[in-house]
C-alpha cells in the first residue's frame, strides 16, 4: 500500500520531524523528545498535525436517520454547533470505529474518522445509505490542526474575532482564523489539557500553521507529534481505535456504554442491550502501576494467584506522573477500582492497581 503524505509534510520535516508511516500516512512521530512535548501541551500549549484523519460530508433530509442508524449514540440529541463522540457498531457485536459526528445543520452533518478506517468507514455507511443521502468524502480535502494546552485560547484568541471562551466542551464554530476563512473551530480534544481543532481546506494549511506559530509565540508554542499524542491520551484514558476498540470489543466492554443509547434502534443494537442488561465477561480498565516497570499493548494481566484474567492493549511511563499506566481488557470481577493486578512484564509479576478515569488527576 502507498503511503501518503500530509499536506504540510515537507514542512515538519523542515522542522524537524521525525516522519513514520502511520494508519497509510507519513506522519511526525516527535520532534524533540515525547517527554518534552507531552510537558509542553500538559503545560503551554503545543500543535498537532492530525491531517491524516477523515471528513464525511452527510447531507439531504435523510442525513440524521442514515447516521441514527449507523451510530450507538443519540445523534437526534444534538443541535447545530454541537459535536458528539459515538461509534460505528459491526453485526459481530465489536466496533467498526470510534468518530466524532459534527451538527453543521438539520441536514447536513460531518463525521470525522480515523485514518486507518477512512476507506472501511465509508463503505460500511454506504451500506445503510438506501434513502438517498448524499455522501462526500472530503479526507483529501482537510487538514486538521489539534492547538492543545492551557495556553491554546490565549494564543489563538489574538488571531481571530470569534470569541473562543463561547465554543463549550464539544461545539464548534466555522468562522475566519489566522486571516483563512471558513475554519471549523472546534473543542473537540484528545489530550485533556483543553485547546481546539482547526478543519482547514488543504489551500490555506500553511498559511493557518503560521499565523497559529506566530500567535503562539510568547508562549513558546511547538509542533507535537504522535507520540506525544498516545502518551497524552493514555493519562486520560482515552481509546485508541486498534488498541483499546476493534472489531473484536463491543462498546458496552469498553466502558462506552455512555454512549451507547437505546432510546433508537442501531445496528445490532439487541446484542448490546442485552450485554448491558445481562452483563459483560470483561471490561476496560485504566492501571497504574505500583511496581516499578513500563506496561506494553499485549502484556498478561493475572491475578494474585497467577491466573491470567486478562491482557494489556495500550501502556506507556507517563511523562508527568514518572509511572507506568495503562489500559487493559480484565474479567469481571478484577475491573472496580482499587482491585489488584499483576502485570506480567518479562516473566516478572508486576503490581498494578484498577484506577478510575482519567489516570491522570489534574
Amino acid at each position: 500500500m502507498d503511503v501518503k503524505n500530509i499536506t504540510l509534510n515537507d514542512l515538519h520535516v523542515a522542522l524537524g520531524g521525525k516522519m513514520v508511516p502511520f494508519a497509510g500516512f507519513n506522519m511526525p512521530v516527535r520532534y524533540s523528545s515525547d517527554k518534552a512535548e507531552h510537558l509542553c501541551v500538559r503545560q503551554g500549549v503545543g500543535v498537532f498535525d492530525v491531517s491524516h484523519m477523515g471528513e464525511f460530508f452527510l447531507e439531504g433530509p435523510e442525513a440524521l436517520d442514515l447516521i441514527q442508524r449507523v451510530t450507538t449514540n443519540d445523534a437526534s440529541k444534538i443541535v447545530d454547533g454541537q459535536a458528539q463522540y459515538s461509534c460505528l457498531p459491526n453485526q459481530d457485536g465489536g466496533i467498526v470505529d470510534d468518530l466524532l459526528v459534527y451538527r453543521m445543520s438539520e441536514t447536513k452533518y460531518m463525521l470525522v474518522v480515523n485514518a486507518s478506517n477512512i476507506e472501511k468507514d465509508w463503505n460500511w455507511i454506504s451500506q445503510f445509505n438506501t434513502k438517498g443521502v448524499e455522501m462526500t468524502n472530503a479526507s483529501d480535502e482537510y487538514s486538521l490542526f489539534a492547538v492543545q494546552g492551557p495556553k491554546a485560547v490565549e494564543a489563538l484568541q489574538k488571531i481571530t474575532e470569534v470569541d473562543l471562551s463561547d465554543i463549550k466542551f464539544y461545539h464548534f464554530m466555522t468562522g475566519e482564523i489566522g486571516d483563512v476563512a471558513e475554519v471549523i473551530i472546534s473543542a473537540t480534544g484528545y489530550t485533556g489539557a483543553g485547546g481546539f481543532e482547526l478543519y482547514v481546506k488543504n489551500a490555506d494549511a500553511e498559511k493557518l500553521w503560521k499565523a497559529v506559530f506566530e500567535a503562539g509565540k510568547d508562549f513558546d508554542i511547538q509542533p507535537i507529534g504522535l507520540g506525544a499524542r498516545d502518551t497524552l491520551r493514555l493519562e486520560m484514558g482515552f481509546c485508541l481505535y486498534g488498541n483499546d476498540i476493534d472489531d473484536t470489543t463491543s462498546p458496552i466492554e469498553a466502558g462506552l456504554g455512555w454512549i451507547t443509547k437505546f432510546t433508537k434502534e442501531f445496528t445490532n443494537s439487541d446484542t448490546f442491550l442485552l450485554q448491558k442488561e445481562s452483563g459483560v465477561d470483561r471490561k476496560l480498565v485504566g492501571f497504574i502501576m505500583e511496581d516499578k516497570g513500563i506496561p506494553r499493548g499485549g502484556y498478561e494481566i493475572a491475578d494474585a494467584a497467577g491466573n491470567v484474567i486478562g491482557n494489556v492493549t495500550s501502556g506507556t511511563m507517563s511523562p508527568l506522573m514518572n509511572i507506568g499506566i495503562g489500559l487493559g481488557y480484565v474479567a469481571v470481577g478484577h475491573h472496580k477500582a482499587d482491585s489488584e493486578i499483576f502485570i506480567q512484564v518479562r516473566n516478572k509479576s508486576l503490581k498494578a492497581k484498577v484506577t478510575k478515569l482519567p489516570l491522570y488527576k489534574q
